[in-house]
């Protein structure tokens, strides 16, 4: 694969001064809103200088995915001082999917999608988010062919493979981390460089501003294009169920499940053949043992929330991964039972036909092994322990 000088991009300016004069130039806007996204922003290029170890590509692409969320900002900013009235809009009980990655959440998502009663957060809609989208043109803005077009050009011609891990396209629903890479303080980044002391700093943050934000973004999407109710997902709200909760009081959570030691090595295919997008220096068990250690904080965070009583244990639902495969539209049955939410067989119609559309495995059965990666079964077992009998998730790998 060639990661040649487009353009001089070794040469690419990624300081704070530069990518901002330059999002201000490309909008003609000035108003960023408040400061809270500078620090987030700050530690993030301070990471990708001295340890992303980017390759010209990988330049190039840092730079224009950075000036994207400042130009939005930009927009965004403009857009609420032109149009008030959008803080009006409410945001009623929204459902929110959190999980480890690669635990059937991607799935489970793009089912919920499937209800026209649901409104959920488009690829292309939050990447190009201004204007805000309308309801008689949402299928069809213009938007939507860029997007499809911007996938091409990056992801199809720097990892072909990708999608094979990671189902990919405009009108596809996407992560919540995109709309939260506003404030940049979104693992997003974590899942695009290698920028392992912004991940750990990001951990560490007090995210209410952020998901401040993240309301903000619903009610400006919602604005002109309404549904009955928002399906979100990323898995990076595992740290942040106790944000979710101050700034969605109504929301309801449902958290899927599965045998970390399934889930470890599979992510770490996959981020090491993102990040192999910006990056020649690859290090996949590094990248095994950050993630190990970062998941199992995630899920002591989450577990600690959900067992102090802040929040009333109905309004959580917890989906094995095991027992929901066979047959996932049942699965969605149940949420909706236990949230009192009426699912109709058009709704039940669309699952299945998006079921048909995308088999399990469509693109090939991959397996992996945590040993392959540097990690130990049995201490990994031991390290999750608390999670897999806290919950009752069942083993898929006898250690």
């Amino acid at each position: 694969m060639s990661h040649g000088g487009e353009g001089g991009a070794s040469s690419v300016d990624l300081t704070e001064k530069s990518l901002l004069e330059e999002a201000v130039r490309n909008t003609g806007l000035t108003d960023f809103g408040d400061d809270v996204f500078r620090e987030g922003l700050c530690v993030l290029l301070d990471s990708l200088e001295g340890e992303a170890r980017l390759h010209d590509f990988g330049r190039l692409f840092a730079h224009k995915e950075i000036l994207r969320h400042l130009e939005n900002r930009l927009r965004v900013t403009e857009d609420w001082k032109r149009y008030p009235e959008m803080a009006e809009v409410e945001i009623v009980a929204p459902i929110f999917v959190v999980s480890l990655p690669r635990s059937g959440s991607t799935i489970l998502h793009e089912l919920l999608a499937q209800d026209p009663t649901s409104r959920f957060v488009a690829t292309w809609e939050c990447n190009l988010v201004s204007p805000p989208a309308e309801a008689a043109s949402y299928e069809s803005d213009p938007r939507i062919a860029e997007w499809e077009r911007e996938i091409a050009r990056t992801h199809g011609s720097e990892v072909p493979d990708f999608e094979g891990m990671h189902p990919m396209g405009a009108r596809l629903p996407e992560e919540c981390l995109t709309v939260m890479a506003l404030d940049f303080k979104s693992q997003v980044f974590a899942y695009q460089f290698n920028v392992p002391s912004y991940e750990a700093w990001l951990e560490q943050q007090d995210l209410h501003s952020v998901y401040a934000t993240h309301r903000r973004q619903l009610q400006y999407m919602q604005w002109r294009c309404p549904r009955e109710r928002w399906v979100l997902k990323a898995v990076g709200h595992l740290w942040a169920l106790e944000e979710i909760f101050d700034v969605y009081p109504d929301a309801r959570v449902v958290q899927t499940h599965r045998d970390p030691l399934k889930v470890l090595p599979s992510l770490t295919s996959l981020l090491s053949m993102g990040l192999g997008m910006t990056t020649d220096a690859v290090d996949a068990q590094a990248i095994a043992m950050q993630w190990a250690e970062s998941w199992v904080e995630a899920l002591r965070k989450a577990l600690a929330f959900r067992s102090s009583g802040s929040v009333d244990e109905k309004r959580f639902f917890d989906v094995h991964y095991l027992r929901s495969v066979d047959d996932p539209v049942a699965m969605v049955g149940r949420i909706y039972a236990h949230f009192g939410i009426s699912l109709s067989e058009e709704a039940r119609r669309r699952m299945r036909d998006f079921l048909a559309l995308s088999p399990k495995d469509k693109h090939g059965v991959h397996h992996y092994s945590l040993e392959e990666f540097g990690l130990d079964p049995a201490a990994e077992r031991e390290r999750y322990r608390f999670y897999t009998e806290s919950f009752g998730v069942e083993a898929e790998i006898q250690v």
